[in-house]
């Protein structure tokens, strides 16, 4: 775009809009509570199972909390063929990709919070140029590229999951990345750039399996271009007459040069050949896979699904919660709601067909395979935000290309909602930045306060904080994420199956952490009373 619809200040905003989305992917990484996915993450990097750390912690036997932390470094004498074990044959769901990464990172930098944090963000940097690349291939406008990079960068959600020491970032990076070489390969069709397609496709898929959902949205948008009969004409009023002659000569051309998706199976066949040795290790451990998601099947109603997807997709621009019930939380978040579908229309009325089309399918494609059968069976799979990762990019893109158009006219109005869009999104990451817990932390969300009244117990005596392995074996993964933060001189009390709670009689501070039902009718049915030390109840005291 020329200078006068691309002025200096705006392209000096959006750089150090990216400056700053960079450097708050990497303020306090240690603050907020490293929870019980995290921990799992290091946990199968360093090379255990869950089965051989709970069999040696719930022993009736006591532990100094930080000892716990020799499970979050690389278990001695194991190598990258036990992290591979540890996934296969208790989280075969998960492909090992990431988990290898991080099991390297480990050797190099340790098992710190900052260090296994820092992974993710780096990764997460790769995603910027990528959507940069992508915004171009599809808009040919750079005006809206810079700002689909800017929204990227300060993103709550990115941001947020790019200090979290799972695979989304790395994810979100794939997702963008694979994108852009496909529409780079049905715009040039050599064999060269269809096969860098296929090799990001199995990539993906060893990142995550939800990594499928993108593939499909690409393959839908493969095949609806090559059903398309006609070719567009440049929208009027797209931009300048030069973008247009640009857009006529070089863009459309191209999106209809594809003769057949003969290109696109292949490349997709090649990378599933790639995938064979993880896709046997599904078939061979599928029932596995299938009881560790089981909790996506639980039914909860079409208002909780609203709920969740409108906090997802606006968790892109602001991410301010006042409380799952509260009206308030949906209130500030409408306007991006209708930013989200002006830009979806937008999009769908101005741009090229190829385009159009392909935002369109990244968007609505990957959530509709979830939310369907969320909606028709019960479950959900769309309600996780996490899950949603595949269409995020699209919706960054088809704002960023509304506020663009919006922008190169001069209008006031696209001023004043890029600037309330920058604001709540730098808010956001700096509320975040400063929070000990976030949403995203999930069933490990009151850890950090458990932690603070736990230390607290600690400044007088040595209390003894005593558990079990939990509701569906979840307390080892919440014990070792407690033990980042505990004081050394809090010991752990792990119970049996066979409880003997006789070495706690002598304790003068015993607390209960998040026990199962059948655990404290015993403590009760041995003479002990169980008060309640925090709400939600997570922590409790004994009482002989």
């Amino acid at each position: 775009m020329q200078d006068r619809v691309s002025p200096a200040w705006l392209k000096g905003l959006l750089i150090a809009a990216i400056v700053l989305g960079v450097c708050f992917r990497f303020v306090n990484l240690d603050r907020k509570v490293y929870w019980h996915d995290e921990v799992y993450t290091s946990m199968r990097a360093a090379g255990f199972t869950r089965q051989e750390i709970d069999t040696e912690l719930f022993q009736n036997k006591f532990f100094p909390a930080p000892e716990l932390q020799k499970f979050q470094q690389i278990k001695p004498g194991s190598t990258v063929a036990d992290t591979i074990y540890s996934l296969r044959t208790e989280d075969p769901q998960h492909p090992p990709l990431y988990f290898l990464m991080a099991r390297q990172w480990m050797q190099w930098f340790g098992g710190s919070l900052t260090a296994s944090r820092s992974l993710p963000a780096f990764l997460s940097l790769l995603s910027l140029p990528l959507m940069y690349g992508l915004a171009m291939e599809l808009f040919a406008f750079r005006l809206a590229a810079l700002l689909s990079t800017a929204l990227l960068a300060l993103s709550p959600f990115d941001i947020l999951f790019a200090q979290t020491a799972r695979q989304y970032g790395l994810l979100t990076t794939i997702v963008i990345g694979s994108s852009w070489l496909l529409v780079r390969a049905v715009r040039r069709s050599t064999w060269q750039h269809w096969g860098l397609y296929a090799l990001s496709v199995a990539i993906g898929l060893y990142t995550h399996p939800f990594f499928a959902l993108t593939v499909v949205g690409q393959g839908a948008y493969v095949l609806l271009m090559s059903l398309a009969q006609k070719q567009d004409s440049d929208p009027e009023g797209i931009a300048e007459p030069q973008l247009r002659r640009t857009l006529s000569a070089t863009f459309l051309p191209w999106a209809w040069r594809l003769r057949s998706p003969v290109y696109f199976v292949s490349a997709i066949a090649i990378a599933l050949i790639l995938y064979i040795p993880w896709i046997l290790v599904l078939l061979d451990n599928h029932q596995r896979a299938s009881a560790t998601t089981d909790w996506t099947r639980a039914s909860v109603g079409i208002l909780y699904l609203l709920k969740l997807w409108t906090l997802s997709f606006t968790s892109l621009f602001i991410d301010l919660d006042f409380g799952f019930e509260n009206p308030v939380t949906y209130l500030l978040r409408s306007p991006f709601v209708l930013l989200i579908f002006a830009a979806g229309y937008v999009v769908y009325r101005r741009t090229p067909k190829a385009a159009g089309l392909f935002v369109l399918t990244s968007v609505l494609v990957p959530f509709l395979l979830l939310a369907i059968p969320d909606v028709v069976i019960g479950g959900k799979r769309s309600a996780v935000s996490r899950y949603l990762i595949s269409c995020y990019p699209g919706i960054q893109l088809a704002v960023a290309y509304f506020l663009s158009v919006g922008l190169s006219t001069g209008k006031q109005l696209y001023r004043w909602i890029l600037a309330i869009v920058f604001t709540s999104s730098l808010i956001s990451i700096t509320a975040s930045a400063q929070a000990e817990s976030w949403w995203s932390k999930d069933l490990s969300y009151f850890n950090a306060r458990v932690v603070h009244l736990v230390n607290a117990e600690a400044e007088n005596t040595s209390p003894v904080l005593a558990s079990n392995t939990g509701n569906d074996f979840t307390n080892m993964g919440d014990l070792l994420s407690l033990s980042y933060k505990l004081k050394e001189n809090v010991r752990i009390y792990g119970i049996s199956q066979s409880p003997d709670l006789e070495p706690l009689h002598t304790e003068p501070n015993v607390l209960l952490f998040r026990a199962t039902k059948e655990l404290e009718d015993v403590i009760i049915q041995q003479g002990w009373k169980i008060e309640s030390v925090s709400d939600p109840g997570r922590l409790r005291r004994l009482i002989q």
